[in-house]
């Protein structure tokens, strides 16, 4: 039987393309009780993400974004793979960007295994790994880490991806450097560069890379070759790209000859 989250997930998805659900055509395509499918619709209308109606559901009238808890199933094993790959270019003693996002979220968790990332910094003595994040579920899940120096840009917090954004989050990253930026985007293309659907994590975005030493795009393979609303970086700004196998050869090419070292795990 499909897990719960999953389940959600498509349901949210299913409505976004069709505009209304019946409690009936949920029953049907997850094989589940009357009782649970009410259940499901009535935790989604109160998180505001459906109204519910009689005998089933309609998405919301505001612009449709999937929170980060149902994001993070859809191609878990990519994901922790293309996490794998970009932990491994962390040095030790590092001071390491993270945006927010599924595919970050699994960088954040991997690096949190990574003990020997504490090192020395420039033969100075030992140093804990600084990770510099907008991000307040990264933020909770690294602050325990003794290993981990954590540093949270302030802001209005985004719900839909836990990232904190507007102006408040510029004040630090006017005074900070970054060694390498590891960051998740919803679109990346050669010619459209990195860029994500939200305007506000965007801009917020666009500081971080202008902050950094150097830029990783994490991103599975649904996104490369597509453009999104707002613009994060020109193709030019991105040192690296890790996706997976299901990314476009040919758009992956074209990165390539952009300039931009590609990985496909």
């Amino acid at each position: 039987m499909v897990q719960r989250y999953e389940r959600l997930n498509a349901v949210l998805e299913a409505l976004a393309e069709s505009g209304k659900l019946s409690v009936e055509q949920i029953v049907e395509r997850f094989d589940v009780s009357p009782a649970t499918v009410r259940r499901d619709l009535d935790d989604l209308a109160a998180q505001q993400l459906v109204t519910r109606t009689r005998g089933g559901a309609v998405v919301q009238s505001v612009s449709y974004d999937l929170p980060l808890r149902y994001k993070s199933v859809r191609q878990s094993d990519e994901k922790q793979r293309i996490a794998d790959t970009a932990a491994d270019l962390v040095r030790p003693g590092a001071v390491v960007g993270l945006n927010g996002g599924t595919t970050t979220s699994a960088v954040a968790r991997t690096l949190a295994t990574r003990t020997h990332l504490a090192g020395t910094a420039n033969g100075s003595g030992p140093t804990q790994l600084t990770v510099v994040t907008n991000a307040l579920n990264i933020a909770n899940e690294l602050v325990v880490r003794p290993h981990v120096k954590v540093v949270v840009i302030g802001g209005v917090a985004r719900p839909q991806s836990y990232e904190l954004i507007g102006p408040l989050s510029r004040r630090l990253l006017d005074d900070i450097a970054v060694d390498v930026l590891i960051l998740g985007v919803n679109a990346i293309s050669a010619g459209g560069g990195a860029a994500a659907h939200n305007e506000g994590e965007a801009e917020i975005n666009r500081l971080m890379v202008e902050r950094s030493n150097r830029v990783v795009v994490v991103a599975d393979g649904s996104k490369v070759g597509l453009r999104a609303f707002a613009r994060i970086c020109d193709t030019g700004r991105v040192d690296a790209l890790v996706t997976d196998g299901t990314a476009d050869a040919d758009e992956l090419q074209r990165l390539r000859e952009a300039g931009v070292d590609v990985t496909s795990v």
